[in-house]
């Protein structure tokens, strides 16, 4: 057996247990990480040899999601674990984010992190213990790299900061921030929250990193006491003659470039022009150089020379001050069939979202550890490739297309309204048309005019902004509305949603150690002023939510009913639910609650099916008039289906105005009448009267006429048709 190496820590009085050296023992480094009876497993592992051709850091993070840690067997036909699941794709790029930006630079050897669940209590939170268990083992590989990371949850529950609160605790939270940082900086940011207060945020930031600080003592211990010798790697390197006479021969051009043409299509031209003529100039000379080798020399010069303008010169690569937003448009009703559709654009970025309602069956079925078991609002983000003027094969979402569908979401999610209030399922598709930086941004907006064009009732308009940075030592300045080259060329992507009250959503990739406070609290500042700005914008081409839905969408209508009942909606084998929606065009969702969903496109016809399920479901009372179906006749009068399962008798004396000899005279079975409810005895039999409706009388004269001779009459006599027993109870309900 391999000694099992143990080490523990408390945060906010929990204890999180790391151990190593039982598991994996081929593995580069292997960490197991428990909190409560939540157990997951994170590898590193590194190649020794370099990749011939590569020209960037193969790194990749996987969180498996294995459905035996909860005691469970996947669904599906094969009954194994297929593609990961959205919520496994979002904790692999959370767990990727603060891991990245700490690898040497110029390091070419492939690295593989997996974090693998072993076991879920569904009582703690899975995707920050996966941070920390992927920074502990590398910690300990023989890895190159300059963590050690901690990471933790904040929430905010009745007006206290609360580090790493269990699934319970968060469903009182307004704020769901997750951040991962150094022991001297914060490098990862992701949160959704309930319109809270900058000031508010900050001070969380704040707090988290703080509670931190006992993860990153428990890496360090582990490194000292287990750590393996770090491997020595090779790093890319430029060759330093060949960087001076591609340097000599750009001379200023490269600035000239930037300094004097703004439009990115016309500056892309003219240094494409000026790629290829340096590379064709040296591969003339010497054939034996690698052009991607120039290539890159440029592409940093390109770099320097553009971090050098924003910081010393003040000026952007289109012309922008550090807080100038890019022209703004918006509209709506571009779709005419789809429920809504916003079309939102700043600068060259271009979003076009799509709303679609759909009855609360269409809600989307999760499978996996997450503790939700559906979804009834979901946000989709396709990133074509036409969209940057490119070509790729196009073989379904990736994950930077679910991630950024997963934060434009977040960031609207607390202002959709409750099922309650709104009881449709909600679908967003964003389809980016044209990129230029910050798309998921543009998808909020172009998702919140799609939203209030489909009448949705939003509480509030969400809009959103990206923030850049590029620095130099202590010199910095922080750009909003980054655009493509800023995000690509600086230091960091902080993506700010919210409303005119508060944040909704944050996420932050930086490329750099980490950031401040207060450079954060200065960035989100600037976020919120460029967020009203954008929002001036928005409302000015819609307002607020349109009074009216589509006239394609569904119409929704609700109605309770008492448990009990749900079997007379549903019927015999389903034969009268299928009835209702084939009758009325409507679509009915039943819930365990006794709540009951109706859709349909025509209102008159909606509004009859829940008029049909109120009356089946509705205990029958005297003086209640209902249109029922001859079921069977007799001699002295005439049996009434008047709710689906439920019959009452109609006297021989109550069925017309004029004497009759022979039921039958005046109706047959499977005609359609119109009865009142007289009388219903202790044991649930029912007494009707046609007569009392065609002479418009009121119950107590319906009563007094209803005194059939005693031996021609079953009074109160009721059958047992429909699947109802002799108390008028039907056998398919629930007791």
């Amino acid at each position: 057996m391999l000694p099992d190496h143990t080490f523990t820590t408390t945060v906010a009085g929990k204890t999180i247990t790391f151990a190593s050296g039982k598991l994996a023992e081929q593995a580069g480094g292997a960490v197991t990480i428990r909190v409560g009876d939540c157990l997951l497993l994170a590898t590193a592992t590194m190649s020794k040899n370099i990749r011939e051709g590569l020209d960037f850091f193969p790194l990749s993070v996987d969180y498996e999601e294995k459905m035996y840690a909860a005691g469970r067997i996947p669904g599906g036909f094969y009954r194994r674990e297929g593609k990961p699941t959205t919520e496994a794709i979002l904790t692999s790029r959370l767990t990727d984010r603060p891991l990245r930006p700490l690898f040497p630079d110029g390091m070419r050897n492939e690295v593989q992190v997996i974090v693998t669940t072993l076991s879920s209590d569904s009582l703690h939170h899975l995707d920050i213990m996966s941070v920390n268990a992927a920074s502990a083992a590398l910690t300990i590989s023989d890895i190159p790299w300059g963590g050690p990371v901690g990471a933790v949850r904040v929430g905010y529950i009745n007006g206290q900061l609360v580090a790493n609160p269990t699934i319970p605790e968060m469903e009182a939270s307004t704020l769901d921030l997750r951040l991962a940082g150094t022991r001297d900086a914060i490098i990862m940011v992701e949160a959704g929250a309930d319109e809270v207060p900058e000031e508010l945020f900050v001070e969380a930031l704040d707090f988290g990193h703080k509670a931190l600080q006992p993860l990153i003592d428990v890496q360090e211990e582990m490194r000292a006491a287990i750590g393996k010798e770090k491997y020595e790697v090779t790093l890319a390197s430029l060759d330093s003659e060949l960087e001076t006479a591609v340097k000599a021969r750009l001379g200023n051009r490269i600035k000239d470039i930037i300094a004097t043409i703004t439009d990115r299509d016309g500056r892309n031209e003219a240094m494409d022009a000026l790629r290829e003529e340096v590379v064709n100039s040296f591969m003339e000379e010497d054939e034996s150089i690698d052009p991607r080798e120039v290539r890159e020399i440029i592409a940093n010069e390109l770099k320097k020379v553009v971090r050098h303008q924003i910081l010393y010169e003040g000026v952007r690569p289109d012309g922008r001050d550090y807080t100038t937003i890019r022209p703004l448009s918006a509209e709506v009703g571009i779709s005419p069939r789809a429920h809504g559709s916003g079309l939102f654009r700043r600068g060259q970025t271009q979003v076009l979202s799509i709303v679609a309602l759909g009855t609360p069956r269409e809600a989307q079925k999760l499978e996996g550890l997450s503790p939700e078991e559906s979804l009834r609002y979901m946000h989709h983000y396709n990133f074509p490739p036409f969209s940057t003027g490119e070509t790729w094969p196009m073989r379904g979402p990736k994950r930077r297309e679910i991630g950024h569908g997963a934060l434009a979401g977040n960031a609207l999610l607390p202002m959709i309204p409750s099922e309650e209030e709104f009881p449709y399922t909600i679908r967003v598709v964003s389809e980016v048309l044209s990129s230029n930086g910050s798309t998921s941004q543009a998808s909020v907006c172009a998702s919140t005019l799609a939203l209030m064009d489909c009448g949705v009732p939003i509480k509030r308009p969400v809009a959103g902004v990206a923030m850049g940075l590029v620095s130099d030592g202590d010199k910095y300045a922080i750009l909003t509305d980054i655009q493509g080259m800023e995000d690509h060329l600086g230091d960091m992507d902080f993506k700010v949603a919210g409303t005119s009250e508060g944040i909704t959503a944050i996420q932050m990739d930086i490329k750099i150690s980490g950031l401040t406070k207060e450079l954060m609290a200065q960035a989100l500042e600037q976020a919120r002023a460029a967020r009203m700005q954008i929002m001036e914008t928005m409302l000015a081409t819609i307002s607020e939510p349109r009074k009216e839905l589509s006239p394609y969408a569904p119409r929704m209508l609700t109605i309770k009913i008492d448990p009990d009942k749900i079997g007379a909606v549903i019927g015999k084998g389903g034969a009268t639910i299928r009835s209702l929606e084939e009758t009325y065009e409507v679509s009915v969702d039943i819930q365990e609650d006794g709540t009951i969903f109706v859709a349909g496109v025509d209102g008159l016809k909606a509004e009859a099916a829940v008029d049909a399920i109120d009356a089946m479901t509705k205990s029958p009372e005297p003086g209640q008039i209902y249109t029922g179906k001859v079921v069977r006749t007799t001699d002295f009068g005439a049996f009434v289906e008047f709710i689906p399962g439920t019959d009452g008798m109609v006297h021989i004396s109550q069925i017309s105005s004029e004497h009759l000899r022979n039921v039958e005279d005046a109706i047959k079975v499977g005609d359609e009448v119109m009865v009142m409810v007289t009388d219903i005895s202790p044991e649930g039999k029912v007494r009707l009267s046609r007569r009392a409706v065609l002479e418009g009388w009121t119950l107590e004269e319906a009563r007094a006429s209803d005194n059939p001779r005693s031996g021609g009459s079953s009074r109160g006599r009721s059958s047992n048709r429909g699947g109802r027993d002799g108390n008028g109870r039907s056998r398919g309900s629930r007791h």
